[in-house]
Order: C-alpha cells, then sequence, then structure tokens
C-alpha cells in the first residue's frame, strides 16, 4: 500500500516528477510519486543535458555520476552531417567529450562560463539516476506500476484515486498539493480543461509530421564507417533523411527518421525499421532492433494553464517541443526546480500560497520561449532539402556536397551551440523578483552576457582558490556580499532568521565578482535565480515580503 498521507502527489515518474521529488525531498518534504510505467525508461528519448541543467545536477551531488553516464569520457561529442552515415562526411561541428569538457570547464570566458559544461547523455541515464537518490530520501515514496484514475481538489486538500496495475487494488491518497508531471497525454491537464495553444502539424520535408524512430544495436557501423564517430548524425538524401544519437559509445543508437507518404506506421515490421537504418546507413549492415514506434514532429506547444488551485502542471504535461535543441527534457527539469522551492516554502509556513502563482507567470513564458527556439532550429534543419544530384560521384554531386557541408556547419553552431537558449531565460516581471529597473540584454540563441539583473541565473565565475562560485551558494537562500569593502549584511540575515529561512551570507571581497554583479548585494533564491540586488540590506523586509508572496 502507498502512504495514505503526504504533503504532494506527484503523477509521472519522467525527469520533471523525478526532480521534484529530489527537490521536494532533500527539502524533507514527504511525497508519493505514481507513474503507470513499469520502471524508467527504456528508450533513449532525449539525449542532450543542457549546461544549465548540469548546474542543477551539481547543485543535488549528482553532476558527476551523470557525466560517467552514457557514453566512454573520450567519446566525440561532435555533430556530423553525411549523405548517409557511411559514405560522404558534409559537415562536423566539433564538441567535447565528457573528459574535455570537465577539463574545459574553469577556461571558458563569460560566454560559456558556467559550473558545468553541457553533457550528452541519454534520459534513460539520468532518470535511473535521479530514481535511486529520490528512494533514498525519507519521506519519499516512488511507485511505478500505478495510475492515477481521478482526483478530487477542495479548500485544504486533494484526493488522488490510485490504481495498481499488475492486480487492480485501488487506494485515495490525500495530499494538500498534487502535480502533474503525466506527460503530453497528461490526465491530470485533461481534468483541469486545460488545452495546448501554438503551433502544430507543422509539415516540413523533415523533422516535421510523421516520424519512426529505432532504439538500435549495431557495431557494425562503427566497424565499416570511414567516417570518425560524432555524438549526432544527420543523414542527408532524398531517399532517406534521419538523425541518430549515439547512445553508449559502442554501437547502440536512438534512430529517427522521416516517413514517406507510401510508408504506413502500423504496417512497418521489425525487416522493415531494420531496412531503414540501413538505407540511412548506405551499408549493410547487421542491426538489431531493441525497440520501435512513431511519434510526430511539427510540435511547438504550450498549455493555457500549469496551475488551478491546489493542481500543479510541468514537464511535457505544459510544453511539447519538437526535439531540436534537445529543449524539452531540459526545460522540463528547470519546471521542477522552480516548483519545488516554491511548494516546500509554502508547506513549512514561510510563504504566502500567493508565492504558488509565481510557477505559471515565470514558466510559461519561459515554455513559449523555448518551444520557439526550437521550432526555429527545426525548419532551418528540415526546409533545406537535398537536390537530386547530392550522392552523385560527379562534379555536380561534389558541388552540391559543398554547399550542403557549408549550410549545415553553420545550421549546427546554430542550434547546439546555445548558451544564450541555455543561460539567457528570464523571469522579469515576475512578483517573486524585486527588480532594480535595469534592462536584461536582449535575448539571444547564440550569445550569452552575463547580467545580475534580478531575474535570471546569477553570473558565474571561478574562485580564487578554483572553486565555482555556485559551489558556495547555500542550498536554499543565499547573500553574496561583494566588493572588496564588505558592507553590514545583519539586517538580511536577521530578517531570514526571524522567517526561519536557511540563508547563507557568502563573502565576495573580490572588484571582479563586484563589477560582475553590479551592487554590493545580490540574493540568489533557492533554484539559483538572482531575486533582488542592491547597495544596501536596509530593506531586507520589504524584499522578502515580495519575493514570499506576503
Amino acid at each position: 500500500m502507498l502512504p495514505v498521507k503526504c504533503s504532494v502527489v506527484v503523477v509521472g515518474g519522467g525527469p520533471c516528477g523525478l526532480m521534484l521529488a529530489n527537490e521536494l525531498g532533500r527539502r524533507g518534504i514527504d511525497i508519493t510519486l505514481v507513474d503507470e510505467k513499469p520502471d524508467t525508461a527504456f528508450n533513449p528519448q532525449a539525449n542532450a543535458t543542457q549546461a544549465r541543467t548540469m548546474e542543477y545536477f551539481r547543485r543535488l551531488g549528482i553532476a558527476d555520476e551523470i557525466r560517467s553516464l552514457g557514453m566512454p569520457d573520450e567519446f566525440p561529442t561532435d555533430i556530423a552531417y553525411f549523405t548517409r552515415f557511411c559514405t560522404h562526411e558534409l559537415a562536423r561541428v566539433k564538441l567535447p567529450s565528457a573528459r574535455e569538457a570537465k577539463a574545459q570547464a574553469d577556461g571558458l570566458d563569460s560566454l560559456w562560463s558556467a559550473a558545468e559544461l553541457p553533457h550528452r547523455v541519454s534520459q534513460k541515464y539520468v532518470e535511473a539516476v535521479l530514481r535511486r537518490h529520490a528512494e533514498q530520501m525519507r519521506g519519499v515514496s516512488i511507485n511505478y506500476g500505478w495510475r492515477m484514475n481521478a482526483f478530487r481538489q477542495f479548500d485544504t486538500y486533494v484526493e488522488v484515486d490510485v490504481e495498481r496495475i499488475r492486480d487492480g487494488f485501488r487506494q485515495t491518497l490525500n495530499c494538500e498539493y498534487l502535480v502533474g508531471a503525466d506527460g503530453p497525454r497528461s490526465k491530470t491537464r485533461e481534468a483541469l480543461g486545460f488545452q495546448y495553444g501554438g503551433e502544430t502539424g507543422i509539415v516540413r520535408d523533415f523533422m516535421g509530421g510523421r516520424m519512426y524512430a529505432i532504439y538500435a544495436r549495431c557495431p557494425d557501423l562503427y566497424r565499416l564507417s570511414p567516417n570518425a564517430p560524432a555524438w549526432m548524425n544527420v543523414c542527408f538524401n532524398p531517399e532517406r533523411r534521419a538523425f541518430m544519437a549515439a547512445v553508449d559509445g559502442k554501437g547502440e543508437f536512438a534512430f529517427h527518421t522521416q516517413l514517406k507518404p507510401h510508408e504506413v506506421d502500423a504496417e512497418i515490421t521489425e525487416d522493415d525499421a531494420r531496412r531503414m537504418f540501413q538505407s540511412a546507413a548506405g551499408a549493410e549492415l547487421d542491426v538489431e532492433i531493441l525497440s520501435r514506434g512513431s511519434w510526430t514532429a511539427g510540435h511547438a506547444l504550450v498549455s493555457n494553464g500549469f496551475q488551478s488551485g491546489r493542481v500543479f502542471l510541468g514537464g511535457d504535461a505544459v510544453h511539447l517541443f519538437t526535439p531540436t535543441g534537445g529543449l524539452g527534457y531540459n526545460t522540463a527539469i528547470e519546471d521542477a526546480v522552480n516548483l519545488a522551492w516554491k511548494l516546500a516554502a509554502v508547506i513549512r509556513g514561510q510563504a504566502r500560497e500567493k508565492l504558488l502563482d509565481t510557477y505559471e507567470a515565470e514558466r510559461q513564458p519561459i515554455a513559449r520561449r523555448n518551444t520557439q527556439y526550437a521550432r526555429r532550429f527545426a525548419d532551418s534543419l528540415g526546409l533545406f532539402q537535398p537536390v537530386p544530384e547530392i550522392e552523385a560521384e560527379s562534379a555536380s554531386g561534389a558541388d552540391a556536397r559543398r554547399v550542403a557541408g557549408a549550410y549545415f556547419e553553420s545550421h549546427g553552431r546554430a542550434e547546439f551551440k546555445i548558451p544564450g537558449v541555455t543561460f539567457g531565460g528570464r523571469y522579469d516581471g515576475s512578483a517573486a523578483i524585486v527588480s532594480d529597473g535595469t534592462d536584461p540584454p536582449e535575448d539571444k540563441a547564440n550569445v550569452y552576457i552575463a547580467t545580475a539583473c534580478p531575474g535570471g541565473r546569477p553570473p558565474h565565475l571561478w574562485l580564487p582558490d578554483g572553486s565555482s562560485l555556485y559551489d558556495a551558494f547555500g542550498l536554499e537562500w543565499t547573500l553574496l556580499c561583494l566588493g572588496p569593502i564588505q558592507k553590514d549584511a545583519s539586517v538580511m540575515a536577521e530578517e531570514a532568521r526571524r522567517r526561519n529561512l536557511d540563508l547563507k551570507v557568502v563573502s565576495l571581497p573580490l572588484p571582479t565578482a563586484r563589477d560582475l554583479y553590479g551592487a554590493d548585494f545580490a540574493l540568489i533564491r533557492p533554484d539559483q535565480v538572482v531575486g533582488w540586488r542592491g547597495d544596501s540590506c536596509d530593506s531586507a523586509a520589504r524584499i522578502f515580503r515580495q519575493i514570499l508572496g506576503e
């Protein structure tokens, strides 16, 4: 039996739900998570963990464990474009291996200054780590093989009807809050009456319409291809367009191809799937099909509601992406980080319920922003079409490959070197942000300008002892005292104590830190967002009243 009462019930054991379990569990909030799947993901699904997500994993103490998973440390995370995987290479965007990324992080300038660089790892591995750590926390109950059938919310609690799938055993759980992180076909969203809005049904030559996913094992590819290995492999020819992510660097691949009008997904056999893979490879390879199925590309959708009373939504339940840019899973992780500290603050009596209204106010604009970035990347990739002679062994074929190569080199940099998308999301206008009247830099996908303008990610810097500033942050609230002349922070510290908030005061007597943050003080929220900055802490009471919804 599941715990009959808890503070939060989470429906959905994907990245968003599992991150919520970790974020709430580490704050001592008791939760029950249910998911109708028998286990965490088997299929590779998302394959790119952005640097901002890795910073959140670092805060949980699991970044190194995540970075050790997936492909071997030395495996290149390049993005490579081919006519077919075993024939002509058109372009290659070189990116560091996991080992190189760890070594390079402390030498990068403000464009990529971060505690962590991106990591190319399948979601299936990440989910397993998040689950294991969540299950080790007191008060956290993780339950796969259970479905949510219905819920009813009242003034002070929510009732949730759940059913164990193997034998039909049913229970009703009582909780303070319910979070639906139950995917694009979310029962929770449907019960609330919310609907997706945005763009769907976008038709492109590639990455629009019916797609077919194949999880395959094919070590032959590395043995027979004349081309160097890459993490992301894109196939570009008139017969078979596809993209394929390396899963383990040894022979497992997440292969996705655009279906042709005559190809009916329900009629595709395992032999057909094997031939699709071989066609994209351009060679008769030995291919083992581990799983397969169809899906639809061409979505840029965001729910018209993220909250109703005591019920919240996160992850794919509120935003649905075409996977270019790898933004869907990373946006879901940020949903969880944003919502968890607010739920915990309200449950512990540190904040008013008004704070919870800022979840939708902050995350819905980010979802719209990120789905539009993904759509633009999909347009750039999918609307560029191969000419008939692209594979010809002739002068015209060579010219066509040079043209395509130049295009893909530019596209690859635009889609995969995106510090602005990764670090530049902001919560301007939120009631949980105390504005100082300054304007942030323009939002650009491929450019990130570090700014401590309240509402965004705190500027990162490496400290004189070689450690990351982010490692000096507290587990909850952090007050940075900046510059060589340290001013009195006691008013802020005392106000935090009065409110029973865990505030860590960090002194940084560095002119470079003061210049970077543009103020003598900066208050960092529990989700590592700048909540306020200024030259005096005298207004501490007012600052906390605003952020905490009083």
